[in-house]
């Protein structure tokens, strides 16, 4: 057989061996292939003869030579094919004897006695690179070997190939862990290194931990069940029995920073301060409340913490300026750092001792005060307070707890209380206005009146006062609204001026009509203890005595009669009965109906139309008066204009005599003037006064003159 070049040179070997190859590996089929052509050329001659003999074309005979020979070529063919076979490099026949099994390595023609065995196969040579091995069975006596590469691995006779696996390679973080399956012995192979298994070895690769400075883990070995803890910075290898857990962080702590760890085996507790790294031991924990680092108390100069021990309930107190950690069974008592009471010169606060019961009372001083607690002290009354400033206008109403008494503090101070002592109420100085009037009831229950005025407060009573301990504020409980409907209005002062106060109510006249009015009181207190002694709602019972006054007068009248007397019929209520207001303390002095109307509204409309023809009525008198007025007027006015006119025609006549008397004058003057001129020229006088007339149609007079 020829192989080609391309074929020789891809396989990398010479063409012979892979002539060789190529036909041993094909043995088989190439030997049906030829039987097969065998059988065809051999069958062509036997149809052939067969077909001549029918059709006597040649002799009986002759086609059963040509079968015999046929048949006799058949089986030296078969006995060549299990007799000789072609091995090329990487093959191997494997015989099976009647009694063993043998085998013969290629490359090669192997002859064999085809009567000698059951038959023959040719298997591929395994071929095992450097990293490679296989796991080879003997099934004769079921042992077991390894063979590794590299190599051209030909089985023997009774081996089998179990598996075919690559080698275990390891870097330098890695490990293998080695079980012998029959001696149950593990050991541990760590990297750099190729590792190829016995026959009976179990591996299990891993990765080594590597750790950094702040990291650890904790290895347990399963044989012993020891713990312990490797920290870094390291690369940690196990042991054959050793497992590691995950890894783990150090506890970076810094100077103000602690955790609390616990030993579970001693069941020890403490605290780890900073600075520092905490690395865990197996058997340590962390609190449940402390999984991260906790802060310490870094306290100023003015705060403090008070820390509670569980186990001996014992209290200690720190105060700054430091840095306080906890024991392992302590924690804050008051849930957080406390900064110390800073009391001013006007505060205070009280402190309870729970262990002893006892009070004291902390008050500030010049510049300021600061006060911390003690280990079982607490604040009363919610913390610091004020004190009182008692001065002209404030006393203190004290309480001793003690024995239960009251006091008034009036003294000028600043007042801050006794342990026992509790400020009730701080009182402002009464001060009364001149028309103001206060009533006070004592602790016996008798009242005192007091009075702004000079001429109503008793000798030696004060018109400025504070009030008592035991004494209190009288308040009456007057009615208000137009109606009076609802008693809610408490008075402690009363104004005993003058002053007004409306109501409204209803009433019916003698013909059924049902008016609401209103109207005001103009009235007074006069007599406050009469007040007081007569009723304890003097508003109402004004309002209420006044109603059925009304009610009774306006019952006897037609609605035109109370139009036209309403204001008298108010007079007659109040002064018909001035003894119920003198009883009462009060002085009215005056009623007015301010407004009246109709309850029924068709009653109202009627009214209305009456009233606003009054209205017109009037306006048109009034219109009428005005107008009458006005005609007066200009009546007057013509006759002192005619007047007026008399009086001017006489001036007028006065002014032309007096005109005429002037001219007259003048020209008398004017013809002397002339005369006396002439009286040397013209002696005569008839010449002169012949002349003068001459000149004076002629118009010459004046200028001669």
């Amino acid at each position: 057989y020829a192989v080609p070049e391309e074929a020789s040179r891809v396989s990398g070997r010479s063409p012979c061996s892979c002539a060789g190859r190529l036909h041993t590996s094909t043995s088989s089929a190439v030997g049906a292939t030829m039987s097969t052509g065998f059988v065809a050329i051999a069958v062509v001659p036997v149809v052939c003869s067969v077909a001549a003999a029918v059709f006597n074309m040649v002799p009986v005979t002759v086609p059963m030579v040509l079968i015999l020979l046929v048949a006799l070529g058949s089986a030296l063919w078969m006995l060549f094919q299990r007799a000789v076979y072609f091995l090329g490099e990487e093959e191997q026949l494997l015989i099976e004897g009647w009694l063993e099994r043998r085998a013969q390595n290629g490359p090669g023609v192997a002859v064999v006695n085809p009567f000698t065995h059951r038959g023959a196969t040719i298997r591929k040579a395994e071929t095992l690179s450097a990293t490679e091995y296989v796991k080879l069975c003997n099934s004769k006596d079921g042992s077991e070997r390894i063979e590794k590469g590299p190599q051209l691995l030909f089985l023997g006779p009774y081996d089998k190939l179990v598996a075919k696996s690559p080698a275990v390679c390891l870097n330098n973080t890695q490990f293998v862990i080695i079980t012998n399956q029959l001696s149950g012995e593990r050991s541990v192979l760590r990297g750099p290194c190729m590792w190829f298994p016995g026959p009976h070895d179990e591996a299990r690769t891993g990765e080594a931990v590597s750790m950094s400075r702040t990291e650890y883990i904790f290895v347990e070995d399963r044989l012993t069940g020891e713990r312990k803890t490797v920290r870094g910075p390291c690369v940690w290898f196990p042991e054959p029995f050793e497992s590691a857990s995950k890894k783990f962080n150090a506890i970076v702590l810094q100077e103000d920073e602690y955790v609390r760890l616990k030993d579970k085996t001693s069941g020890k507790r403490w605290v780890q301060k900073g600075k520092a790294q905490v690395f865990l031991e197996p058997t340590w924990e962390l609190e449940a409340n402390t999984e991260k680092p906790l802060k310490a108390w870094s306290l100023k100069a003015y705060e403090y913490v008070r820390l509670l021990d569980s186990v001996t309930g014992k209290i200690s107190v720190h105060r700054g300026e430091r840095v306080v950690f906890p024991g392992p069974d302590e924690s804050l008592l008051d849930g957080a750092v406390l900064s110390a009471i800073d009391l001013k010169v006007h505060e205070y606060c009280k402190i309870l001792d729970q262990a002893t019961g006892d009070v004291r009372v902390e008050s500030g001083r010049a510049g300021g005060s600061q006060v911390f607690l003690g280990p079982n002290e607490r604040i009363l009354d919610g913390g610091k307070r004020k004190a009182v400033e008692v001065d002209e206008n404030h006393a203190v109403l004290v309480r001793d707890k003690a024995t239960g008494q009251l006091r008034l503090v009036k003294e000028k101070q600043l007042f801050v209380p006794g342990p026992t002592e509790t400020i009730e109420e701080v009182r402002e100085l009464i001060r009364l206005a001149d028309h103001e009037a206060m009533i006070l009831r004592g602790k016996d229950g008798d009242f005192q009146y007091f009075y702004g005025s000079d001429e109503k407060r008793s000798p030696g009573q004060e018109r400025s006062f504070f009030l008592e301990p035991y004494d209190e504020i009288v308040k009456l409980c007057w009615s208000k609204g137009r109606r009076r409907e609802s008693r809610n209005l408490f008075i402690e002062r009363f104004d005993c001026r003058p002053q007004f106060m409306s109501f409204e109510f209803n009433c019916r006249t003698s013909d059924n009509v049902e008016l609401i009015l209103e109207g005001t009181f103009f009235w007074e207190v006069v007599d406050l203890p009469a007040m007081v002694k007569s009723t304890g709602d003097t508003s109402g019972d004004l309002c209420n005595h006044a109603r059925s006054q009304f009610i009774r007068h306006v019952a006897r009248v037609t609605l035109k009669q109370f139009m036209d007397e309403s204001h008298a019929i108010a007079k007659k209520v109040w002064e018909e009965d001035t003894e119920f207001y003198k009883s009462r303390g009060v002085r009215i002095h005056s009623l007015e109906v301010t407004r009246y109307q109709c309850a029924d509204p068709r009653t109202s409309a009627i009214l209305e139309q009456i009233i606003q023809e009054t209205t017109n009525r009037m306006n048109r008198l009034s219109q009428a008066e005005s107008e009458n007025e006005v005609s007066l007027f200009r009546m007057q006015g013509q006759i002192e204009q005619e007047r007026m006119n008399g009086d001017l025609l006489k001036i007028q006549h006065e002014h032309s005599t007096e005109e005429a008397k002037v001219a007259g004058q003048s020209e008398s003057a004017r013809i002397a003037a002339f005369m006396q001129g002439l009286g040397d020229s013209v002696p005569k006088i008839e010449d002169r006064v012949t002349m003068w007339q001459g000149l004076r149609e002629t118009g010459g007079a004046r200028p001669v003159s």
